[in-house]
């Protein structure tokens, strides 16, 4: 029987990927006279996956990166005023405004009066903080978990703390590296909700096996495909 249902926050319950997105096009503007756009790219994701045991995951890091890279790629001739244009986009993207997707608090509100709901989700604490308290939907879960990293023994250490067995268990989000594989490694079931943009990093080699795994084209889908899945349990 499921009992509980985690969600990712950031582009499963609203929109992030895309600040992301317009930084990085605004990074690149900034080096343009230095390298070409594919060079800035490759070198960018570099540095992110470089500093991720480092910096973490989050606006931060990815400021940080974005210091570095261009530090790395104009050989140290960046100026002070680009590097406060830098800052000035991480200021940019903790202050906007949270844009729920499409469903989510309709779904939310719908699903937390039948099962126990969680947020589990990577990045920076204060700003992971900061937007679950904007949202407008922090007091439909029953537990909020922001972690450094979404592997199988971090889910095995959420699931011991809340009580939780994996076979009751169902995590959704639209990261397959992070939501959906190391759900399926510790016997959980997960939905894997694509969203139109997702960080490289998080791209899988390659799908897991369906067995306990579904995709669902929004979250609309979501509440009878747990019904399905529950009736099939019982």
């Amino acid at each position: 029987m499921i009992t509980h249902v985690a969600f990712d926050a950031d582009d499963t319950l609203w929109h992030n990927e895309t600040l992301f997105t317009l930084s990085q096009e605004r990074f690149r503007a900034l080096l343009a006279a230095y390298a070409d756009l594919a060079t800035i790219d490759a070198r960018l994701y570099e540095v992110e996956t470089r500093n991720l045991s480092i910096f973490g995951y989050g606006i931060k890091g990815f400021t940080l990166s974005m210091i570095e890279t261009a530090i790395e790629l104009t050989e140290g001739r960046i100026d002070g005023h680009a590097i406060h244009t830098i800052i000035g986009y991480a200021r940019e993207m903790v202050a906007a405004p949270i844009q729920l997707l499409d469903h989510a608090e309709t779904v939310v509100r719908a699903l937390a009066e039948r099962y126990q709901l969680l947020i589990i989700t990577k990045g920076d604490l204060l700003d992971q903080e900061s937007k679950i308290a904007r949202s407008g939907l922090a007091e439909l879960f029953a537990g909020i978990e922001i972690v450094s990293n979404k592997d199988a023994a971090t889910y095995r250490r959420v699931l011991a703390r809340h009580g939780i067995t994996p076979a009751s268990f169902v995590m959704v989000g639209n990261a397959l590296r992070s939501d959906i594989l190391p759900v399926r490694a510790i016997g959980a079931r997960a939905v894997h909700v694509p969203y139109v943009l997702t960080w490289a990093h998080e791209h899988a080699d390659a799908e897991p096996a369906r067995d306990g795994y579904a995709q669902i084209a929004d979250l609309s889908e979501l509440p009878e495909l747990l019904t399905r899945w529950q009736e099939a349990t019982l």
